[in-house]
């Protein structure tokens, strides 16, 4: 069983990037698709194209899930991330842990004029510096000294100044897996108002019939350059799509789209998510929903507590690797609701992945979600489960922390871990109602 499950992963990172090409990024963004579903299962019900993902995203029933243990999990996240790092590996670096890293560079967190001048001097260069809007951050991010990577830079500065604020630059994932590249025509748009109900920080989101009359508005922060994807258009739909039987937890909402791919598998840094986060709070959002996993960072802690210092509530996935592999962040981080997901029998997922703490459960499983271009999915992982909890804080109340209360009085019980309860439990759409779009 093990083989097998092993085989189709194998498989399943060859096939990353099948979705119907000639659809665009919607409009009011910036970019085009395509990308991939990740992080959960993805099997076409409309006749679209086959798209595949990592770990669950690659396993045709949930039975094949029973023959995998936390351990096996966990070896198969290595082995991800070990990949990761190794086809990308003119730009990606990994840690002591393993974690893929943008190669050579260091993050400097609002850094005294006068070390990094030492550093200069040091050898280190400046690779390019900025304040982070919204969040009163200021970031400088340097080089190491030719010859040395990044780790090796982060002990120097350490030495240099022990009281200093340093991180390398971590890549974050879609809850378990990368997004394809991805290419097309652009377009440009704003939201008529300057309040949005909810933000998402995540891959492009592309064109398709159930978010043709959405609020929408999308940025590109990856040096790529924004791109939709599929992972982006599910989540998306899930919050504000409307379409025949297909229905979003949040329809008639605005939504805030920051896109820290732009196509690129290793994009997604630290330092881009944070870009997003500040370009949302600056938008004065109240909710942010963020599908990515990845290790603890300084700079995307730091972020996420000024965005709640401004009253901003943090929704995000736990991932999909198994109750073995070490808490994920952001959703482990104190004040950020963490959100696993559960079947259609109100069952937490066998691949959820663990954080520091569990707030609550939303549906993750045998779901429909809206596929780039027309068509849609049946889709598997936490990383579907967030938006709903997103969703339904941005409805209760204005969004602001009372609606935390709101919410939880609404979780009802689950079976395995699901925190305080499932949320949005009649928000699961089934596949078997979508017509397909042809």
């Amino acid at each position: 069983m093990i083989r097998s499950t092993l085989t189709c992963v194998a498989l399943a990172s060859v096939a990353l990037g099948a979705v119907a090409a000639g659809a665009q990024l919607l409009p009011g963004g910036l970019g085009a698709l395509p990308g991939q579903l990740v992080g959960g299962a993805l099997q076409p019900v409309t006749g679209s194209v086959p798209v595949l993902g990592s770990v669950a995203s690659s396993l045709e029933s949930p039975r094949l899930l029973e023959g995998l243990d936390s351990a096996s999990l966990f070896d198969l996240r290595r082995q991800r991330l070990r990949t990761l790092v190794h086809d990308n590996r003119r730009v990606l670096d990994a840690d002591d842990k393993g974690n893929p890293i943008r190669r050579g560079e260091i993050i400097l967190l609002d850094p005294a004029p006068a070390l990094v001048a030492t550093a200069l001097g040091k050898g280190f260069s400046r690779l390019r510096g900025e304040d982070v809007p919204g969040l009163g951050i200021s970031l400088v991010v340097l080089a190491p000294p030719r010859g040395k990577d990044a780790e090796d830079g982060l002990k120097t500065l350490r030495k240099l100044d022990p009281d200093g604020q340093y991180e390398v630059n971590h890549v974050f994932e879609p809850a378990g897996g990368a997004l394809g590249p991805s290419a097309g025509a652009t377009s440009d748009g704003r939201l008529s108002t300057n309040v949005a109900s909810m933000g998402m920080i995540d891959g492009g989101v592309a064109s398709h019939p159930a978010l043709a009359h959405a609020l929408i508005e999308q940025r590109g922060f990856a040096p790529s350059g924004p791109r939709a994807s599929g992972h982006g258009t599910a989540i998306a739909s899930l919050l504000v799509g409307v379409d025949g039987a297909f229905r979003g937890a949040a329809p008639g909402a605005s939504l805030l789209v920051a896109d820290v791919y732009g196509g690129e598998p290793a994009a997604g840094s630290a330092e881009l998510i944070v870009r997003g986060l500040g370009w949302l709070v600056e938008r004065r959002v109240k909710v942010v929903t963020i599908s990515l996993v990845g290790p603890p960072n300084r700079l995307l802690e730091r972020a996420v507590q000024a965005a709640q210092a401004k009253g901003v509530l943090i929704v995000a996935a736990v991932g999909n690797d198994g109750p073995a592999a070490p808490p994920q962040y952001p959703a482990s981080y104190p004040g950020v609701i963490a959100v696993t997901g559960v079947d259609s029998h109100d069952r937490a997922l066998l691949e959820a992945g663990r954080a520091a703490h569990l707030d609550f459960a939303a549906p993750g499983a045998e779901m429909a979600a809206a596929l780039p271009g027309q068509g849609y999915a049946s889709v598997r992982g936490t990383s579907f489960a967030a938006p709903l909890v997103a969703a339904r804080l941005a409805l209760a109340s204005s969004g602001g922390r009372g609606a935390l209360g709101v919410v939880s009085a609404e979780a009802v019980p689950g079976k395995g871990k699901v925190g305080q309860g499932i949320v949005c439990r009649p928000c699961r759409i089934e596949p078997k109602l979508v017509i397909a779009k042809k």
